[in-house]
């Protein structure tokens, strides 16, 4: 054994003092890590992600807002008017592989969707997937549906493929 003024040497017999000592640090260190300050931190980055999810959903409602408008954007947000259970969308455009429409209906209503053109086919993918060609779809809760309506033929896709659609909301 060497020893160094000021300095004690480390032996066998004070490895378990030393280890007790990093096993104090580390305890100590997981504390911290659990301590309310550091849950704080972790809440307000949940709470900032749900902030930029809602931002983000309520941009491409927007975007859809403004596409309802036009035949040929995708995705739409479409709304059924007042005393009426049907969306009639005429002469809509599909210029890329397939064109959404959003929709916020109620729980326990029914949505089915039928459309002119027999090469379309047409799902509900969110909040569920739904083949509309098994029947209606029930409304387990007021949420976004999307629809889907994507060319499903056996010739070649046209550019810009032209069909009318209509939605049908019934309580």
């Amino acid at each position: 054994m060497v020893m160094i003024k000021g300095f004690r040497a480390i032996t066998l017999s004070s490895i378990p003092s030393i280890t007790a000592i990093g096993v104090s640090i580390g305890a100590l260190l997981l504390t911290a890590c659990s301590s309310p300050e550091g849950m704080d931190s972790a809440k307000e980055r949940l709470e900032r992600q749900k902030n930029a999810e809602a931002v983000k959903e309520n941009v491409e409602n927007y975007h859809a807002q403004l596409a309802a408008e036009r035949s040929n954007v995708c995705p739409k947000l479409i709304q059924r008017e007042v005393d009426s259970d049907v969306i009639e969308r005429s002469q809509e455009v599909m210029s890329g592989d397939y064109c959404d429409y959003f929709l916020y209906p109620n729980a326990g209503q029914s949505i089915s969707v039928t459309t002119d053109n027999s090469d379309l086919k047409i799902l509900l993918v969110v909040p569920t997937m739904h083949d509309f060609a098994n029947g209606d779809y029930k409304v387990k809760s007021y949420d976004k549906h999307v629809i889907r309506l994507s060319y499903n033929g056996f010739t070649y896709r046209p550019e810009n493929l032209t069909y009318d659609v209509d939605i049908t909301v019934k309580d």
